[in-house]
């Protein structure tokens, strides 16, 4: 099978060609053609920074989220912030006060909005599909009306990959998302996540909040041989931001544990087809 010399892509999850005798990926083409640089976007980050004084933070409680509301309070000290969390209904409760810990810690207003998202997930597992795009489709509309309705121009979230060779998008009704974390590697993540009261859930999958990825992610596996987050940490390691031995190690089929099988087997009311 090729493999891209340059990222994580295979042939499953790319249109792979010889270069000058390399394996490259389309996107690593693309990429080669248009390198997103990643210092100009931290300025652009920093100055669009210096304009915010009211904004919430989306925050899931997750290692990224946490990150971006310390950079937010601590780095970029905005005068007025709130931590707002959106409960699927499958999110972890120790992550839940895991949030509420951090959120304490920093001394920032924490809120959980809770809702029910067993429609997303019941459809996504059914099919072997994955279920993140549309979670966080949802998730960032609810938090956009949110903002609206509690005058907040600005949403930070945890997202590291920027909008293309920008740090930031425009909503709809005047509402700017930031992605604070744009360009910023996982080591320089961990070294923030080492000055915080923060503890490391054991869940299978690039999550330590969510309940559903895992079972998601092996139900996918499954179906496809691959994982669904192929390409969005293949671009991790294409920016630089993530090395490959640890992206092979993301990449890997998760075990999910039979207590997390029925703890979303009861929430959806389904049972799921499983390969032994």
């Amino acid at each position: 099978m090729l493999k891209c010399s340059l990222c994580v892509n295979d042939e499953r999850t790319a249109k792979i060609d010889i270069i000058d005798g390399k394996p490259i990926c389309r996107e690593c083409q693309v990429y080669l053609k248009h390198p997103v640089e990643g210092e100009r976007i931290r300025k652009e980050l920093d100055e669009l920074m210096k304009n915010v004084d009211k904004a919430i933070v989306a925050y899931s409680g997750g290692k990224d989220s946490v990150v971006a509301l310390y950079l937010a309070k601590e780095v970029y000290k905005v005068p007025e912030l709130e931590a707002v969390m959106i409960d699927h209904g499958l999110m972890a409760e120790e992550a839940i006060e895991n949030a509420r810990r951090i959120a304490e810690h920093l001394g920032v207003p924490f809120r959980v909005l809770r809702y029910d998202y067993s429609d997303i997930f019941r459809n996504a597992l059914l099919k072997g599909q994955s279920p993140c795009r549309a979670c966080s489709r949802r998730t960032m509309e609810k938090l956009r009306k949110y903002a609206i309705r509690k005058g907040y121009r600005y949403i930070i979230t945890g997202h590291e990959l920027p909008f293309g060779h920008h740090p930031y998008r425009l909503m709809s009704g005047g509402v700017i998302q930031i992605r604070l974390l744009s360009m910023m590697t996982e080591k320089e993540r961990f070294e923030i996540l080492k000055k915080l009261p923060f503890e490391f859930l054991e869940l299978p999958g690039y999550t330590t909040n969510c309940l559903v990825l895992g079972p998601a992610l092996e139900l996918y596996w499954e179906k496809h041989g691959h994982s669904f987050e192929h390409r969005r940490i293949a671009a991790l390691v294409r920016y630089g931001l993530m090395s490959r031995e640890r992206a092979e190690k993301e990449l890997q089929k998760p075990k999910v544990p039979e207590w997390q099988w029925e703890i979303v087997k009861k929430k959806l009311g389904i049972d799921f087809p499983r390969v032994p």
